[in-house]
């Protein structure tokens, strides 16, 4: 649970519950409700007793600080309905916290020595306010400060000890872990019909779970979790159903899947042209040197990335690329800066891209319209015609990672 006002106008992210159920699922915690409350005394009891009325346990972050709007102590008090009591060892330390930096403590700050009778700290080891283990019944709360490193510092010497204890006390430990493929190319419905089969033989089972991330212009991922005794198994597990889930897709879409995890289209494309000693190049008109500027996000992209062209004139076309005067949203002007692309670059393969971004027609061609043309080793031009959805930002942001992802077939696929 998050507490404070900030995170729900939006004034900061709330990146610590992410950090903590990543790091919880690695420690085979299975973590089922994130929340967010603001500083408001009786909605954050509220919220208390609901998490814990589904729960077994409850992290809080944030709210421990020395305002008047820091109540996570007061609220946790009330829940478990004992008094706050002034702890003189930590009051002892947030002083020396002061006196060591030559500045005087202000009479607010004790605040943050006051405990629910009845809890466990988790000391400060560098700010002013310690954690705090509190049992409710058979269940307990965690209270954490909400600065990011104080927090992950706390999970580590704190909750998670105390969480493993727990865990073998009731024989619940284990190792939780996801392995995510990336797509491009299918909607998410298609996907899900592609994969009914496999989410209907995982329903029930308890071990392993699928579901689907739509991740806008970056594709649909599909995430696979794992819960096992020992990492070993939790691996395993993965194992088998990427490649049920992989069959499934294939058979199903056909080779949509481009990455695990963290790998990108372009990453893959990468690897791809690596693996096949190839040079590469690039004639960008509508995605204006987006391509260009995934590519060399890639760590050690001078080996393999010659360079592009930014053709966004039709004057550039004809006479850096050589496409034939005439109309340049056509196949045969991408096919045109394929080539071009190759010559000017000195590349093995060359790509180019044109279209029409919009919002108005050009040539006669409407919005979302974008041709690709792909100039493999001794083989002719490959041409695309693509109709892309979305206002002028999405169409150039769609081509780009589309564009790539056909280079990223045709280099999967044999060619001579």
């Amino acid at each position: 649970m998050a507490v404070g006002t900030e995170l729900l106008l939006g004034q900061i992210a709330d990146t610590n519950s992410a950090w903590l159920g990543e790091h919880l699922a690695a420690n085979g915690v299975a973590s089922h409700f994130h929340q967010a409350v603001g500083d408001n005394h009786e909605r954050i009891t509220l919220a208390l007793r609901t998490a814990l009325a589904r729960s077994d346990g409850v992290i809080m972050c944030g709210g421990l600080g020395p305002t008047q709007d820091d109540i996570t102590r007061e609220a946790i008090a009330e829940v478990m309905n004992v008094e706050l009591v002034r702890d003189e060892s930590v009051l002892a330390a947030i002083s020396e916290f002061f006196r060591e930096r030559g500045r005087e403590m202000t009479a607010n700050n004790a605040r943050q020595a006051d405990v629910p009778r009845g809890a466990t700290l988790i000391r400060q080891a560098g700010g002013t306010a310690p954690g705090l283990v509190c049992p409710v019944g058979n269940k307990v709360v965690y209270a954490v400060p909400g600065v990011p490193w104080e927090m992950a510092d706390m999970f580590e010497r704190g909750i998670l000890p105390d969480l493993r204890a727990r865990m073998a006390e009731a024989g619940e430990e284990g190792v939780i872990a996801s392995r995510v493929l990336r797509t491009w190319g299918a909607s998410e419905s298609g996907l899900a019909e592609a994969l009914a089969g496999r989410v209907e033989a995982l329903e029930g089972a308890g071990d392993v779970t699928l579901a689907f991330l739509a991740s806008g212009i970056e594709g649909i991922k599909v995430r696979i979790t794992a819960r096992a005794r020992t990492l070993s198994d939790v691996r395993a597990l993965l194992d088998r159903e990427e490649a049920a889930v992989r069959l499934a897709i294939d058979e199903g879409i056909g080779d949509i899947v481009f990455g695990v995890d963290d790998q990108s289209m372009e990453t893959a494309v990468a690897g791809l042209l690596l693996a096949r000693g190839l040079t590469f190049g690039v004639a960008e008109s509508l995605t204006g040197g987006l391509i260009a500027s995934r590519l060399v996000n890639v760590p050690g992209a001078s080996a393999w990335f010659k360079g592009g062209v930014v053709a966004y004139d039709s004057q550039v076309k004809f006479d850096v690329l050589g496409v034939p005067p005439g109309p340049v949203v056509t196949e045969s002007a991408a096919a045109a800066m394929a080539e071009g692309a190759r010559r000017v670059t000195g590349a093995d393969v060359g790509l180019g891209i044109t279209g029409v971004a919009g919002p108005d027609d050009q040539e006669g061609v409407p919005p979302g319209t974008v041709f690709v043309g792909l100039a493999l080793p001794s083989e002719p031009p490959q041409t695309r015609q693509l109709r892309l959805p979305g206002d002028r930002e999405r169409v150039r942001q769609y081509g780009a990672i589309t564009a790539l992802d056909l280079l990223r077939r045709a280099l999967d696929a044999p060619f001579s």
